[in-house]
C-alpha cells in the first residue's frame, strides 16, 4: 500500500463550504483523498488546528485521515496571514511524522504555504513532492493589484517550491501558461490535471421538482450564482447585467448562493452587493439565500435556466463542473479554467468579465431559446463524464505518481551505485 501525505494547510475537507476562505481547494483536497483511497492509497491530510477540540487524528473515511497540526492559535485564521506560522506547521508535522513513525512515499502540497513546507521536508526526509498552487500570486497581483494581502514573498516562495518540487500540477492550460510565462517553469515539471466532480452527487433532477422541493416559482426564469461572495467572483456583474435584462424578462429571479443569508456588518462584499440591487432597482428580484450544504447544491443547479460565473479570474473553478453535470448551461467568464471547461455555444456561453452588457445579452439570447438550453445542458452532462469527473482525475494523478516514484527510484539506484 502506497502511503501519501497531503498538505493544505488551510483548506480542510472538514471545513464549512461558502465561507471566505473555504471553496473549491477544500473539495479538491477532500475529493481527489477519496478516489486515491479507493485506488489503494493510504492518505494522511496535514491542515491547520483552527479549533482546540478537534483530535489531533481523525479517521475520516475507509484509508484517509486528517491531522490537525499546531501553527498558531487554534481558531479560523484568514490564509493571508497564515504564513508567520508555517515554521511552527513544518516542525509539528515532522514530530508527528517521527513520532508515529511514517514512511510517506510522496508528498502533495496544495497552495503556496503547504509547498513551502513540503519543500523543507523533501530537504529533511528526502520526500519526493508534487504541488497544487491552486491560485498563483503573480496571477492574482495582475487582477487585484493593492488589494492582494498576501505577504510579498508568496511570489518568491512559489518560485522556489516550483524549483525544488518533482512535479507541478497545472489545473488548466491557462494555469500552464501561467507557470511557464510568469515563473519560468519547466515544462517537463508541469501536468495538467483538470479539478472533477462526482457523478453521484451531481447529476440532472427535473427542473420542477426542483423547484417544488426548494419552493422556487414555476413560472418564472432563474439564474444561479454560487460560490464565496468576495469581490473577484463578480457578483455585482451579474447584479448589473439582471438590470440591463430586456423588458420581456422582468419575471427573471437571481438566486445567489454562498455567505450568509443575512450579512453581517463584517461581510462588506454582501452589503455592498445588496446596496447595489437596491441601487439598480432589482433587489426585489435576487434572493441572498446564504451558505447551503453540499446534499442541497444539486437542487440549486438544477434548479436554474443558467448558471452565471463571471470572476475576474479563475485559476480553475469548480462550480461551472457542477452545474453542467446537472444540466444547467452555464454562461460564464472567458478566463483561467472556465473557457477550459465551458465550451462556447456548445455547453454555454463565454463572455469577457466585468462586462455586464455581454452577459446580459447572453441571457436574453437563451432565455429566448429553451431548445438551445436543452440542447446545451445535454451537451454538458456529456462532457462532464467524459472530461471531468473526479475518478478520471485520480487516474490522471496516480500515473502522475508512478512517474515522480519511479524517478525517484532510478535516482536512488544512481546514488547507490
Amino acid at each position: 500500500m502506497k502511503r501519501i501525505a497531503f498538505i493544505s494547510e488551510h483548506a480542510s475537507p472538514l471545513a464549512v463550504l461558502g465561507g471566505i476562505d473555504a471553496g473549491g481547494q477544500n473539495v479538491y483536497v477532500g475529493e481527489l483523498a477519496r478516489q486515491l483511497a479507493q485506488k489503494g492509497y493510504a492518505v494522511d491530510i496535514f491542515t491547520r488546528r483552527e479549533n482546540k477540540d478537534y483530535p489531533r487524528c481523525l479517521r475520516w473515511m475507509q484509508g484517509i485521515r486528517i491531522i490537525h497540526i499546531d501553527a498558531g492559535p487554534p481558531e479560523q485564521v484568514e490564509k493571508e496571514r497564515i504564513l508567520p506560522y508555517m515554521a511552527a506547521f513544518r516542525d509539528d508535522m515532522l514530530r508527528f511524522i517521527r513520532e508515529e513513525k511514517m514512511d510517506y512515499q510522496l508528498i502533495h502540497a496544495n497552495f503556496f504555504m503547504s509547498a513551502l513546507v513540503a519543500m523543507e521536508l523533501k530537504s529533511i526526509l528526502h520526500i519526493p513532492y508534487v504541488v497544487t498552487f491552486h491560485a498563483l500570486g503573480h496571477i492574482r497581483r495582475l487582477f487585484q493589484g493593492d488589494q492582494d494581502r498576501f505577504p510579498p514573498e508568496r511570489v518568491a516562495i512559489e518560485e522556489q517550491t516550483m524549483a525544488a518540487a518533482d512535479a507541478i500540477i497545472a489545473e488548466c492550460p491557462q494555469d500552464r501558461e501561467d507557470l511557464l510565462t510568469h515563473y519560468n517553469a519547466l515544462a517537463e515539471k508541469i501536468a495538467v490535471i483538470p479539478c472533477g466532480v462526482t457523478p453521484e452527487e451531481f447529476f440532472p433532477i427535473d427542473k420542477q421538482l426542483s423547484r417544488i422541493l426548494l419552493r422556487l416559482p414555476q413560472d418564472e426564469r432563474i439564474l444561479l450564482q454560487l460560490g464565496r461572495v468576495v469581490p473577484r467572483k463578480g457578483i455585482d456583474n451579474v447584479i448589473q447585467a439582471l438590470a440591463k435584462l430586456g423588458s420581456g424578462q422582468h419575471k427573471t429571479r437571481l438566486i445567489v448562493v454562498g455567505g450568509d443569508a443575512h450579512p453581517t456588518q463584517h461581510n462588506h462584499e454582501a452589503q455592498r452587493l445588496r446596496m447595489l440591487a437596491k441601487e439598480l432597482g432589482v433587489a426585489a428580484r435576487i434572493c441572498f439565500v446564504g451558505h447551503k450544504n453540499r446534499d442541497e447544491l444539486k437542487y440549486y443547479y438544477s434548479a436554474a435556466d443558467l448558471f452565471i460565473t463571471t470572476p475576474w479570474y479563475e485559476p480553475f473553478g469548480i462550480t461551472p463542473l457542477e452545474a453542467m453535470a446537472c444540466g444547467t448551461p452555464v454562461i460564464g467568464a472567458n478566463v483561467g479554467g472556465i473557457k477550459y471547461s465551458v465550451v462556447d455555444d456548445v455547453t454555454g456561453k463565454l463572455i469577457p468579465p466585468k462586462d455586464p452588457e455581454a452577459l446580459a445579452g447572453a441571457i436574453n439570447q437563451l432565455l429566448a431559446n429553451p431548445e438551445k438550453r436543452e440542447a446545451m445542458g445535454e451537451a454538458a452532462v456529456n462532457r462532464i463524464r467524459k472530461l471531468f469527473t473526479w475518478q478520471q482525475v485520480a487516474g490522471r494523478m496516480h500515473k502522475l505518481y508512478e512517474t515522480v516514484l519511479a524517478h525517484q527510484d532510478s535516482r536512488t539506484i544512481k546514488a547507490a551505485i
